[in-house]
């Protein structure tokens, strides 16, 4: 089995994420993608969940404050939004919704979480977009404070791409 990415493609137009949830987004993904290339298509969709704004930015957390914002401006604006919420409420998780569609079927779908809480100012300087404000208890820091090995081992996608892989070990024999 060869992987490609859809940089390894003819440009495809990139679907609108209308979906209401991460599982809706990665199947309209997959399928769509699946129904551009003809291939086997595995496709995710991923952010941040924070119980004490219902939610958000959650399926929305890459435009979260419109496509243009910074993450400093996003997590000014969640600190905002946070001011009058104790720690013990900020709880919050990284969710990460995975789908493999093959021409117009969806084959397989999992997801993959990791629990945490709004930490009290943003801290690290690894990872990318929200890992700054995401304190994970266990480790006792944000995930931008960790090393990438520390971050896979418990991280959202990790999870959910170690289920991919284990179904496309069941797949192959």
């Amino acid at each position: 089995m060869q992987l490609v990415s859809l940089a390894d493609l003819p440009p495809i137009v990139e679907p609108e994420e209308t979906g209401e949830t991460f599982a809706d987004n990665a199947r309209l993904k997959a399928h769509y993608y699946a129904g551009h290339s003809g291939m086997l298509t595995v496709a995710e969709d991923s952010g941040l969940v924070i119980d004490a704004m219902a939610g958000e930015p959650g399926v929305r957390s890459a435009r979260f404050l419109g496509a243009d914002a910074t993450y400093p401006q996003r997590f000014d604006e969640i600190y905002r939004r946070l001011a009058s919420v104790p720690r013990s409420g900020r709880g919050a998780r990284f969710v990460c919704a995975l789908a493999v569609a093959k021409d117009d079927r969806l084959l397989f779908e999992t997801s993959g979480v990791v629990e945490g809480e709004i930490a009290d100012a943003p801290r690290g300087h690894a990872g990318f977009g929200y890992d700054p404000v995401f304190y994970f208890p266990e480790y006792g820091c944000t995930l931008a404070e960790v090393t990438e090995e520390e971050k896979l081992r418990v991280a959202h996608r990790g999870k959910a791409f170690r289920a991919l892989a284990s179904w496309l070990k069941e797949q192959t024999g």
